[in-house]
């Protein structure tokens, strides 16, 4: 396996189900009240430059039940903030921590500091992947749908970072995915590419979201301007319009198909409040599940497993 958890597509299916299976594991053991202590001692850096409410908190709140200890930076609190390059800082890091979740923008930022690091590197979000998140809704669709095998996925909305993740989940997981994007707003091509070589099944990318929502199992929507694309938003609203996940566009999927959105959703936008409230939204059950799944994550790969 990976000493670095940097984009889905470095793994194979075995291992990533590994991962899943214990966070279901962990999350079960939690509810039990079982505490755990098999990271004690160890710690980790969160070094975000992008803000956060959910990856932070339950990346924190995953070490913490694990018995270790956590130390937040952001850019502005260290030198990279002023030019420090990366690969120092991957290697002085390395040796005050047992591993690095990173948020940043560039890919190439996870992608140095891995090349560079002794620890385990994890990327807790760049524009270009999500690999934590799409875990945790992987986890999600677990729990609710019991499998993942044939299991129709859809992603409507912008050819984001999370849409590039769950097509990398596709073609190592082997489940059916249509994306309905608009025009210039496509996943990323290599990525595409790459994962139809690899997927058993169709990876589709549509225009039409009535279309490609017909026979959905499972149903993803995200913001439609991300992060550092807050000067498009005006422009974005008006592409994407047609692109809202409402109750008359979700009566196309099957009856009891599930909603899912990473958070923080413009309710209005991208989907309804009557849809995001609604009995076919699991998006806290997602939520809680990223702190499962980052637990699961830490622990394999600072320790090594259980």
């Amino acid at each position: 396996m990976n000493n670095h958890l940097l984009a889905l597509g470095d793994f194979t299916q075995e291992e990533l189900r590994a991962l899943i299976d214990r966070a279901l594991e962990l999350k079960a053991e939690s509810k039990q009240g079982v505490r755990h202590q098999q990271l004690a001692g160890r710690k980790i850096c969160l070094l975000f430059e992008k803000p956060s409410t959910r990856t932070r908190v339950s990346f924190e709140a995953a070490m913490y039940g694990l018995g270790g200890q956590v130390i937040f930076m952001s850019t502005k609190e260290s030198q990279l903030g002023r030019g420090e390059p990366l690969k120092d800082t991957a290697r002085v890091l390395s040796r005050y921590v047992d591993a690095i979740v990173v948020r940043t923008f560039g890919q190439g930022v996870v992608e140095e500091l891995a090349r560079y690091a002794t620890v385990p590197v994890i990327n807790a979000l760049t524009d270009l992947h999500h690999p934590c998140q799409v875990l945790s809704d992987l986890m999600t669709v677990i729990e609710k749908k019991g499998t993942l095998d044939k299991t129709k996925t859809v992603w409507i909305g912008d050819g984001n970072n999370m849409a590039n993740s769950w097509i990398e989940a596709a073609s190592v997981f082997g489940f059916p995915l249509t994306l309905a994007c608009p025009a210039g707003f496509s996943p990323n091509e290599t990525i595409l590419e790459k994962a139809r070589v690899r997927s058993p099944l169709p990876i589709v990318v549509l225009r039409d979201p009535a279309e490609a929502i017909r026979g959905a199992a499972v149903i993803n929507v995200d913001v439609w301007a991300s992060m550092g694309q807050e000067a498009e938003q005006e422009q974005r609203l008006g592409v994407f319009r047609d692109y809202q996940l409402d109750s008359a566009l979700l009566a196309k999927a099957d009856k009891d198909a599930i909603v899912l959105h990473c958070l923080p959703a413009h309710r209005g936008e991208e989907v309804t409040e009557e849809v995001l409230e609604g009995p076919q939204s699991v998006v806290f059950d997602q939520a809680e599940n990223k702190m499962h799944i980052h637990a699961a994550i830490l622990e394999r790969f600072i320790a090594g497993g259980h």
